[in-house]
Order: structure tokens, then sequence, then C-alpha cells
């Protein structure tokens, strides 16, 4: 069993938005992520977006994923990692164009939480161009079903209520290039299904690094000489080159993608919702209402970038303790999303009054990485979708702690059935 939650997020906006921006604003805060309703006539055309880009049109272009989209160990990720490099490429290739490129990745992160970042990461920008990673965090090497359904439903999204062209980019982890060969990588052959499925373009950089390292040109210790995730800039310039050679390629074959009637996966991160805590009505006793903290281990989980407020849980003075959080929401999984740090204590998680497995800890990452994270928790999945939960947030403080303990969390994220959240009954 693992549950999530999800918040509906509003944005200032301009007072008069363009079409598509005006389209892509009522589906990322009207809907919620519900929905299929067509938003706008543009189709996702890669020779659409060339004949703008050569035109001089503004263009957003967004680069969804983790650590390999971010460019974790490039000397220079806002200048050397991949995305930056396939950002360079767009702006010489079009130098009428006047691009907005924007980062959207998390380290350490899955489809599954990329689902509910959606909306706030992604659609906000009204993109003209998405490049999706995920595919080494959700495992090159494994076909998850739970991973494969997420990673699906943010390509449908994409393609049939963004209407915006994708490019799938498969980045490897130095591992799966020593092994020599594609066979048996049970994820990468889904997500080729996938972008077969859509007509997206698709940036292998699994089948690129092996043939070039069989080839002689390169090694495995030049692409990834500090650590076996993530490749040095020779490492992320082979990434660019998979993923600009896709783009090209769906550029001249005026590849415009477009959704099977059928989902290949389970179809329930279709209907999701992410809902702050701090909206579900005055805080219990010994939680409050706080800022993200500006400073972390890494800038990619910086979570004043990804969060939008926090309810913090600390021990009351008093007691030593802090009231259960309880909510009611419906779906068949549920998340917690807030944020890890060093001082964050366990919690205890029932649903339906029942405890969830083992209990939580919201300090683990924390403690990897030393220094504040990001604390993304599948509570439960596999729940009956067409009946209410209840949900309860107990956390676990020890006596005598020191620095005093805490417990941050901004979000529930649910997915299957209706995907709501709502207060506890009073």
């Amino acid at each position: 069993m693992h549950f999530l939650t999800f918040a509906v997020f509003r944005e200032r906006t301009p007072m008069f938005p363009s079409p598509r921006r005006l389209s892509l604003l009522l589906l990322a805060f009207g809907l919620a992520g519900g929905s299929f309703a067509a938003t706008t006539a543009r189709e996702p055309d890669f020779g659409d977006f060339d004949r703008r880009a050569r035109a001089g049109a503004r263009l957003s272009v967004v680069f969804f994923g983790a650590s390999l989209t971010w460019g974790a160990n490039a000397s220079d990720p806002q200048q050397t990692s991949y995305r930056a490099r396939v950002a360079q490429r767009l702006a010489a290739a079009y130098p009428a164009a006047h691009f907005a490129f924007h980062d959207a990745a998390i380290g350490g992160t899955t489809s599954q939480l990329g689902v509910f970042r959606l909306d706030r990461d992604v659609l906000r920008h009204a993109p003209d161009l998405v490049f999706l990673d995920f595919s080494a965090n959700d495992g090159i090497n494994e076909a998850a079903p739970e991973t494969l359904a997420s990673y699906e439903a943010i390509v449908r999204r994409l393609v049939s209520e963004a209407r915006t062209p994708v490019v799938q980019v498969i980045l490897p982890f130095k591992w799966d290039i020593d092994r020599g060969t594609t066979d048996g990588m049970a994820g990468r052959d889904a997500h080729l299904a996938i972008a077969k499925a859509y007509h997206t373009a698709v940036g292998d950089a699994v089948a690129l690094a092996q043939s070039r390292v069989k080839a002689g040109a390169v090694t495995t210790e030049k692409l990834w000489p500090f650590d076996g995730m993530h490749p040095g800039d020779r490492g992320y310039d082979l990434f660019a080159d998979a993923a600009w050679t896709a783009f090209n390629d769906a550029v001249r074959d005026q590849r415009v993608c477009s959704a099977p009637e059928k989902m290949l996966h389970a179809f329930t991160y279709l209907r999701s919702a992410r809902v702050r805590l701090s909206t579900l009505g005055p805080p219990p006793s010994g939680w409050h209402v706080s800022a993200p903290n500006p400073v972390s281990a890494y800038f990619d989980m910086l979570m004043s970038r990804w969060l939008d407020d926090e309810l913090v849980a600390t021990p009351s003075a008093s007691t030593g303790g802090a009231a259960p959080f309880r909510a009611r929401f419906t779906g068949s999984m549920v998340m917690l999303f807030g944020e890890s740090t060093v001082t964050s204590a366990p919690y205890r998680v029932l649903i339906d009054g029942e405890p969830v497995k083992q209990d939580f800890r919201g300090s683990t990452l924390a403690e990897v990485v030393k220094g504040n994270a990001h604390h993304v928790q599948v509570i439960a999945d596999g729940l009956d979708p067409t009946r209410e939960h209840t949900l309860e947030i107990r956390p676990l403080f020890s006596a005598g702690t020191a620095p005093p303990p805490e417990l941050r969390l901004e979000s529930i994220c649910v997915a299957g059935g209706d995907a709501s959240v709502r207060p506890a009954a009073p």
C-alpha cells in the first residue's frame, strides 16, 4: 500500500495572456491535472516549432527530469550540462527566435513525483517543446508498473493537453554502458515503446554511448570520471548529441506527436492531485506554516524552488509532541512531498486507522547528502479508488533531542479514481 497528495497552485499571470498561454493556464490551474480537454488548436508538431523558431517567435523550452537533466558533476551545470548544450544549439540554429529555457530538474526523483510536478514546474511555462528525462531513475533495466504508468501519463498529458512536441531522452548510468548491450533493458524498451506509440522524438544516449565505446572513440571512464551515476562534461556532451539528433530527426520528418486511443500502461496517473497541507484548514496543534529553507545540499534540491510553502511540525514545550495531521482522500495511491533536513523526525502514517508498513524517516536523504534536500515518500498504492480514505500523519519526536526535531511537509499527492484531497471531518 502507498499514498500520495496533490495541491493546486495559483500563479500571478499577465492580465491579457496569449491564447496559448491562456489555454495552458486553464489546464494547469483549472483542471488540476485531471481531464483531457483540448486546450489549443496547435498540434504537438516539430515542423511547426521549427517554422515558428525560424520566423523569430518567442518560444518556451522546458527540460524536465532529475539530476542528469540538471547536470550533476558538470563543471558548470548552467553551461556544460546536456540541457545547457541543447539550449546553446537551439539558440545557434535559430538566431531569430527568442527562447526562454526552463530547468525543471530535481535530482534523485522519478516520474512518480514528476506527475505531481507537471502543472507547477512545466505547464505553467506554456512549453513549446519539452525534453523529458526520468528513464535512468525510473530504472532502465526494470519495468516497474507504477513508474511506467506515471511516465506514460506525463507523455500523454504533454501531447494531448499541452499540445507540445516531446523529446524523450534515455540517459544512462555508467554501469548501463559497461554492460555492452541493450538486451534485457526492460525499462528502456518500455520507454521506446511509449515513444513509438506517441510519435515523440527519442534521444537514446544508451545506444549512442555503447556504440562510441565499442568503436574505441571514448571510454566509460572518460565519460564518467567522478562517479558511476553522473558524467562529466564529456558525458553530457554525448547526452546532448543524442537529444539534438532526435530533435533534428523529428524536425526533418515533420513529426507530429499524438496519443493512442488506449494507454499502454495503467491509467492510474491520468487523474492526479497535489494538495498543499496549508490549504486544508487551520494547522493542528504543534504545526505551523513556514517557507522552505533557502539553502540545500545541491541546487537542484533547493526546495524553495520547488515548494510553495511547508507545514512544519515541532514538539510543544508542554507535551513534547505535536497533534496528528488528518485529511481525507480518494485515489489508489498516495504520496507525501516535502523537505528533508538532518533534524527531520520520523513519522507514522495511518490509512483508514491502520498503520502503513513501517514508520518513515524524514531525515534519510538529508543525512545521505549532508544538507537539506527533498522528501518524497510513497505511502501506499493498490488502494480502492472508489471509496474515500482517511490519512493520519503522526510525528514521532524523541525527548531531549538537540537541536529540536521537526517534520516538513508540503503536499499530499494522490492518483487514481477521483484523485481528491479534503480536510478531515471536524
